[in-house]
């Protein structure tokens, strides 16, 4: 680690981002976000977190960018065809399996985004922007239904939806608990079937909208 740790070549201080971000999403495995220390990361990597600090100023700067990969990744694996059931199947599917991913969108807005700069902030959310495009574009070409501008919708709420209901989905283990109780039921949430069938709906009204109002 001390050879790694005196890279200064762009390709050397490019593998100490990864390893750092290889790390940290390690770590979601163990723990939630909210739990995982700048101390705990630069420890595991095998670092000082002031040396982590060069790379990743804070803690929320570091996941901010494991989202970012997390999200191009997932882009990158999405193949989208069939009928809209298939297509929102396909969607609610390949976000279930990716458990990292769906943590951190959930806790974009009051976790990651609150300890960072304003050009942290601003070099994220153009990239999310990015991904997010990329995602209508998926959905456009798969749904020939939705106009572009719709389709550029539909992928912003897939986000928000994702964002609200996996914690909903994934509660902590007292609520787990207390859920079991049949008077609860109701409270129980099975995330891809629910996000499958809120997709539907929502195409489904965007459809609607654009026949009847021609937009």
């Amino acid at each position: 680690m001390s050879e790694f740790q005196r890279a200064r070549s762009p390709e050397q201080v490019e593998a100490r981002r990864e390893a750092i971000l290889d790390v940290a999403e390690e770590l979601m495995t163990e723990s939630s976000v909210g739990e995982i220390s700048m101390r705990e990361l630069a420890r595991r990597v095998g670092l000082s977190a002031s040396n982590v600090a060069r790379y990743f100023p804070t803690r929320e700067a570091v996941y901010l960018e494991v989202l970012d990969r997390a999200r191009g990744a997932w882009l990158d694996s999405l193949t989208l065809d069939g009928d809209l059931s298939e297509v929102a199947a396909t969607l609610a599917r390949s976000l279930a399996t990716r458990p990292i991913l769906c943590e951190l969108i959930s806790v974009l807005a009051n976790v990651l985004e609150r300890n960072v700069s304003t050009e942290t902030a601003r070099d994220y959310k153009l990239r999310s922007a990015k991904h997010n495009a990329r995602t209508a574009d998926l959905l456009h070409a798969a749904l020939p239904g939705l106009s572009a501008e719709t389709a550029q919708e539909l992928s912003s709420a897939i986000f928000m939806f994702t964002a609200g209901m996996w914690p909903l989905a994934h509660p902590n283990e007292a609520v787990q608990e207390a859920i079991k109780d049949p008077r609860l039921a109701g409270s129980r949430l099975d995330f891809e079937d629910r996000l499958r069938r809120l997709i539907v709906v929502l195409t489904l009204g965007y459809q609607d909208v654009r026949r009847r109002t021609g937009q």
